[in-house]
Order: C-alpha cells, then structure tokens, then sequence
C-alpha cells in the first residue's frame, strides 16, 4: 500500500528532506505516516547496496549438490591417472608415489596401497626387478609399481583422441577468456587451476598454447609466463542468449501486473532482496566483451550487472556448467570482478547456486541445469567421465563381495593388504595445480626433484605416452599427453 502526505504538508515538507528535528510540527494523527513514508523512501534509495551475503539465507539443492559428491568420490582416481599417464610408460613405483601424497591429497593415517586397493578395475600393481646393488649382488630385488588397468587404458586413449579431435574448440574457449580481462592477457599459472573444468588437457601449455599462433601467444612477464591474445574475433564476442523463460501454459496469456523472478524450486526471497533482483534485472544488459569497466560507475549497481555476466560467461564455457569459487578469485583483477565476489554470487541466487560440499565451494550456472539437477548439454566428455565413474561403481561391488567373502570365511583373491574407507570421502583438493605448479619440474626414478636444462618438448620424457603400454600393445600411436 502506498503512503501519502496531503499535497498541502508535501509543499511545506517534502519527504525525502525530512529530518528527525521537522517531525513534532506535524499533526499527531499524520505523524506515524510521516515516519514510515519517510523509512520507505529512504530504503528505495540504497536498495542496490543494502543486501549483503550475510543477510542471504542459502537454500540446499541435493540435486545440484549431488553433482560435487560424485566428483568427490572419483577425485583421488583422476589424480593418480594422471600421474600414471605423465610418465613414459605409465606407471610409477610405489616409493615414488609416496612422495606425491599431497598432490594426492592423502593424509599421513591413510595408505596408499590400501586406496589403490579400493579401485581394483582402475588400478592394478604390479613387480618390476631392478638392478642387483653392488653390497649385495647375489639376491634379486624387485620393486612394487602401479599402472591402470587395460579398461581405464582404454578410456584414457579414448579422452587423449577426443580431446585432440576437438583442439580447435578448446582453443576457441581460450581466446573467448582474453577477450573478456581487461589487459586480453591470463597468467598461464593462473589458467591450470580452471583447465580441467574447461576439459582443457594437461599438456595445453605445451602443445594448445603453441598450434595456434593466429589466436594467441604465450610471452613472458614479470610474473611468469602468460597468453596474450593475438587477434580479436568480433563473432566469438556474443554473451551467452538470455535463458529461457517457460511458458506458463495459460489460454489466454496476458502480461503479469507484478514483476515476478524466475528461481529455482524451493527458494523463498526476503521482500528486500526481491525488489534488489528486480531492479537488477531491469537494468539493461551489456556486453562484457565489449563494455569496459572505466565506462560503468565504481561499485554501481550496472558495474554488478557486467560482473554477474563476466562469472555468467566463464561457467557456460565449462564442461559441467561448474567451477570452484576460488578458482574465479584467481581470476578477480584480470576480468575486474568485485573483491567480495563470494558475496556478490550470493546475492544473485536467480543465475547461481553456491554448493558447500566439500572442502572448498562451488559454484553452479543454474541455467544449465533442469527442474532434477540435470544437465542440459551434455559434452563428449562426459560420456567418458561416466564411464569412469561405472568402473568406480564396479570396484565398489568387487569390494563388497570380498567382505562377504571375508565374513563367510571365504578367500576371494588376495584383500590381505586392503582396507576399508567410507565411500563418501570429500575432502580431496582439486587436481593440477600442484602437479603443475612449475612447467620444468618433474620426479625422476628415484623419487628426487629434477628441473631438465632443455625443452621438455625435444625429447619427450615427460609427456609423451608410449602406445603400446596404454593400448595394450596396439600399433596404433598415441598423441602425447
């Protein structure tokens, strides 16, 4: 209901100058009238800055949080896949992978022979001999060693050709994130944090960066080596299309008489924050290719508008329409986003939804998803991400059996060395980052830290696969990795 003085008292007092000093000249019976007229003006006035994160209550989605267990559950596989598939011939003695147990992220109680031992259609271990040592020459020893097994081979061949088939998409991704910062130039150390979820391969420094000299380069700067783009594609400038809004399935469809928000199932908004939204969401949109922060007021409400669209871009171009939060706040000077962009996320729950699973949170462009959780695009990817995560089912149930196999007093092969976790493990880290940490940086067979004097590229120890140990023998040659 709209509050209103008689024009006469607006004349002699307009509202928005009130102070507390002019409000006992007023008639008693106008004077509560007074006072709320005057609150209401006062919160339409600074409604684009009086919602805080603080003030936002969270709604769960178990279908959108659903998505961060699975990945939970297979994060320690894709870890040590990828370890196994950095080496020449893929696979790495025990004693080394020890010293990898952070990139692992693999507390000091837990085993890792005991984890490979949870995955048996994953991994499988393994004796190579090794040298007799001059103290003792007379007795052969032998080390223990991991390797995947001809199935996640298989798969692993299978993403490398994908991946390799689809170069020129991947590289489209990357030219789409220089045009969006500020200075068209990303920090390659920076970019290995976001790679994996934009199903970028881990050699895309090396081998992406180089064999597309027409879209960018890689230079050096003060710190460290960055891409910078080359040329700008007016084509590739075009924010992602406005969602869309469902039909209402009415016989006659008349326009609303109230504005009204389009949020997920389930999630019930403070009348506050309702007119915040919907005066966010009359702003006009811009382009956050082409609109430069300088042009938009400092701390506006328009310049919250381009930054909700800047995160809006960098999640349609995932795999899974998700990241980490901190994986943007790397990115927070390069793409001009807020310093609390935690915060600003959360006020704006009718694009994104903050899932606190896990160690860190992520962050989920609600568009991408239908009514139960499901994505609406599925990549290629994917397909072969769940094929990976069927083979984990299935060493669940081979686990499973060799319990009931131990309870019935039963040898069902040898589980001597096995222990049992629970399956909903979350606290690993996200992958890349420390392995990547530093291009040159790689463990030799002895387990020490070694830095090549030459480019990894001319000899090809480092990330070139041997085919005939991932493809079983195959002729067939493999694409580095």
């Amino acid at each position: 209901m709209e509050l209103s003085l008689p024009s006469s008292l607006q004349r002699n007092w307009p509202i928005t100058s009130l102070n507390s000093s002019f409000l006992p000249h007023y008639p008693p019976c106008l004077l509560g009238t007074v006072k709320k007229n005057y609150k209401i003006n006062r919160i339409s006035q600074n409604i684009s800055f009086s919602i805080s994160c603080s003030s936002v209550k969270t709604v769960r989605s178990p279908s959108l949080d659903r998505h961060v267990v699975k990945q939970n559950k297979i994060r320690f596989v894709q870890k040590l896949q990828t370890l196994l598939l950095s080496k020449p011939k893929c696979f790495i003695p025990i004693h080394i992978l020890y010293k990898c147990r952070s990139y692992l992220s693999l507390s000091k109680p837990r085993s890792i022979i005991s984890m490979i031992h949870r995955y048996p259609t994953i991994f499988e271990l393994f004796s190579i001999p090794t040298p007799p040592l001059p103290v003792n020459a007379t007795k052969s020893l032998s080390q223990l060693c991991v390797r995947l097994t001809p199935a996640a081979a298989a798969l692993a061949a299978q993403e490398l050709s994908l991946k390799s088939a689809i170069s020129d998409s991947l590289a489209t991704k990357l030219q789409k994130l220089l045009m969006l910062s500020s200075h068209h130039r990303l920090l390659l150390s920076k970019l290995v944090h976001v790679a994996p979820d934009l199903g970028l391969p881990p050699n895309f420094r090396s081998r992406l960066c180089n064999d597309h000299p027409n879209k960018f380069k890689t230079v050096d700067t003060s710190y460290g080596r960055a891409l910078e783009l080359v040329s700008w594609d007016q084509a590739l400038a075009k924010p992602l299309p406005s969602p869309k809004i469902k039909s209402r399935e009415l016989i006659v469809d008349r326009p609303l008489k109230f504005k009204q928000l389009t949020l997920r199932k389930g999630l019930n908004l403070k009348r506050r924050h309702q007119d915040f939204l919907l005066k966010f969401k009359e702003i006009p949109d811009v382009c956050p290719y082409n609109t430069p922060v300088s042009d938009l007021p400092k701390e506006s409400i328009e310049a919250e508008k381009r930054a909700c669209l800047v995160v809006r871009e960098v999640l349609g171009m995932t795999v899974e329409k998700r990241t980490l939060i901190d994986h943007l706040t790397h990115f927070r000077k390069e793409f001009v986003l807020p310093n609390k962009l935690r915060g600003m996320i959360m006020r704006h729950p009718e694009l994104f939804y903050v899932s606190l699973k896990g160690q860190r949170d992520s962050v989920f462009l609600v568009e991408g998803f239908d009514d139960k959780g499901a994505l609406l695009e599925k990549k290629e990817t994917l397909v072969i991400k769940e094929k990976l995560m069927e083979l984990v089912r299935e060493s669940k149930r081979q686990r499973r059996e060799r319990r009931k196999a131990r309870n019935n007093n039963t040898e069902i092969g040898d589980a001597s060395n096995e222990f049992e976790y629970d399956d909903n493990d979350d606290d690993y880290d996200d992958g890349f980052h420390s392995l990547f940490e530093s291009e040159d940086l790689y463990l030799d067979d002895d387990g020490d830290e070694k830095v090549e004097s030459v480019d990894y590229r001319e000899n090809g120890q480092f990330w070139t696969v041997d085919g005939h140990s991932v493809l079983g023998g195959g002729k067939q040659p493999m694409e580095p990795w």
